[in-house]
């Protein structure tokens, strides 16, 4: 019988393979999904000249705004405002997920909220853009090796940050230019917040000498 000789049922891998590859396709499907709606909500912008934006925007210190912070990020500026952000976004979104749908949400809340929460304190003018995710699901990538404690977390940072770190540089006002620091910023301080909240518990008390 299939799968008796090797201690694994079925096609005969482990269970953790099996969970990697189960949490690869699933973050596949959710980060296509998620891009596929950006797109669609692009097109629906365009077509409206922009009304979506003047609507759904960002707006700093309004009332009105607040409610901007769950909008924001689903809208860009132009086609290739969406496109620069759409490479980076899979892929720390991919890897974020590797660990799983709830590492994945937290991660991807906290930057969505810190972004959007800088933007509204110390923004200037309507803002969009999804750059502020990226920023906070790179930020998490970067930084939660070292509260977890893992050997394998922090090679992975470390890679990271030899091919994008230069990114990190768009959280800074003096170099940022046109575009929206404090999205940035908050949504890199949102990212580090969620990873700080998943580190590991340790015990109150030890258990055993």
């Amino acid at each position: 019988m299939a799968g008796l000789g090797n201690g694994f049922p079925g096609n005969g891998r482990s269970p953790e393979r099996q969970t990697i590859a189960a949490r690869a396709k699933g973050g596949l499907v959710v980060l296509g999904g998620f891009l596929v709606l950006l797109f669609a909500i692009e097109v629906v912008n365009t077509l409206m000249m922009g009304a979506l934006t003047r609507t759904f925007g960002l707006r700093p210190r309004s009332p009105d705004g607040l409610l901007d912070i769950f909008t924001f990020p689903l809208l860009h500026a132009n086609l290739n405002h969406l496109l620069s952000n759409s490479l980076p976004l899979v892929i720390f979104g991919f890897l974020v997920f590797l660990s799983g749908l709830r590492v994945f949400l937290t991660a991807l809340a906290f930057s969505w909220l810190g972004s959007g929460l800088t933007v509204w304190l110390i923004g200037n003018g309507v803002t969009v853009g999804a750059s502020g995710l990226v920023f906070g699901l790179f930020a998490f990538l970067l930084v939660r090796g070292f509260f977890n404690r893992s050997w394998r977390q922090i090679l992975l940072a470390v890679v990271l940050f030899m091919g994008y770190g230069s990114i990190l540089l768009g959280a800074l006002p003096f170099v940022a230019g046109y575009v929206s620091w404090q999205a940035h910023l908050g949504g890199a301080a949102g990212g580090v917040v969620a990873a700080l909240l998943l580190r590991p518990r340790t015990p109150a008390i030890a258990r055993g000498l």
